[in-house]
């Protein structure tokens, strides 16, 4: 690891005002560049962040911390019904909470069982949504990727077990945040402030960047440009929600695949709509827009929850060694839609 300068700020236009480079731009510059010389990306929990450095895949003159910025770490309900949580919230701290438990339950599910109970105390919201994928050809220094600028991803013929299975002719990375899967398909929306103290507020389904709209990057923050809150819409009364994940480890470990539901049950039993989103299936949250259709105005039944299943792996273009996943999903999916309306018990 090189060395850096440490910078701890206490107001976010400070932080915007150095964190001239988010890390994806950081990263395509080669670490004896002159331009890392004046180089300045923020540190949250700093989980991924150093481990890019101990990779030497970044090399940044200034690290920005966000620690000591009043209010960052705040759970807040809002005048509507929603909730605000501030980017510097622990995944521990959001999992615990007693008003997500209540509900959101599904966020609290994806929160509490992301990592290792060390790192959920130390890993923060929104570093967790901007953490860069885990593809061990992306992390390896040996391999000179799409995602690093350059010409090839070398899983698409190479070992592509844990890849995406959606949105993957160019790149085949799987988005590495569960709690974006839930978010995603709960309608969050995420604020940003720059410099200037504007503030952007734009929904984290069209934050996250697929390949087609950017190869070397997953979100759209940009430099100077500081995430701190994400927002939920509040949760009418008949919304039901569930999130179930499989690995091959039951803690510390990413997922195979995960699965978000959402469902707004009229009082007859009906679907009156569905989110239903995959997670560790597509670079980015993927939307199962066919199992949302075959949903709506249906009565909720094992049946429907099969036909949905079904429905939500249309499109689906798997690797070599990744077609396991069809079948994964399939069934998570069913058992998802199922335990939101209290069908099946997880």
């Amino acid at each position: 690891m090189n060395t850096f300068a440490w910078i701890p700020v206490r107001t976010i236009g400070e932080a915007a005002a150095l964190a001239s480079d988010t890390v994806a731009d950081a990263m395509c510059v080669a670490p004896t560049d002159p331009g890392n010389a004046a180089s300045g990306v923020v540190k949250a929990g700093g989980i991924d962040l150093l481990d890019l450095m101990k990779e030497q895949m970044l090399s940044p003159a200034t690290l920005v911390s966000l620690t000591a910025i009043p209010g960052l770490a705040r759970i807040e309900e809002q005048a509507d019904g929603g909730l605000r949580v501030g980017a510097m919230t622990t995944l521990a701290d959001l999992a615990a909470h007693a008003l997500v438990r209540r509900r959101w339950p599904a966020l609290a599910d994806a929160a509490g069982g992301s990592a290792s109970p060390q790192i959920r105390h130390v890993a923060t919201l929104g570093g967790n949504l901007l953490q860069r994928p885990r593809c061990w050809y992306f992390r390896a220094a040996e391999f000179h990727c799409l995602r690093k600028g350059g010409g090839h991803c070398f899983a698409l013929d190479g070992e592509n077990a844990y890849h995406a299975i959606f949105d993957n002719r160019s790149c085949a990375i799987v988005h590495p945040s569960t709690a974006a899967t839930v978010l995603v398909a709960l309608g969050a929306v995420v604020e940003l402030a720059n410099a200037g103290a504007a503030v952007r507020r734009i929904l984290l389904e069209d934050f996250l960047v697929p390949p087609g709209r950017d190869l070397q990057r997953e979100n759209d923050l940009q430099p100077h440009e500081i995430l701190t809150a994400v927002v939920l819409p509040a949760r009418p009364p008949g919304v039901r929600m569930a999130h179930q994940k499989i690995s091959q480890k039951a803690s510390f470990d990413w997922p195979l695949a995960d699965v978000a539901v959402v469902l707004d049950v009229g009082a007859d039993g009906t679907c009156r709509w569905a989110s239903i989103v995959l997670g560790a299936a597509a670079p980015v949250p993927h939307r199962a827009k066919a199992a949302e259709a075959a949903l709506a105005g249906q009565r909720i039944t094992d049946a429907a929850a099969k036909d949905a299943a079904h429905a939500a792996l249309e499109g689906a273009t798997p690797l070599t060694q990744n077609t396991y996943k069809l079948a994964l999903f399939e069934t998570l999916v069913r058992r998802t839609i199922l335990q939101a309306v209290d069908l099946e018990k997880k």
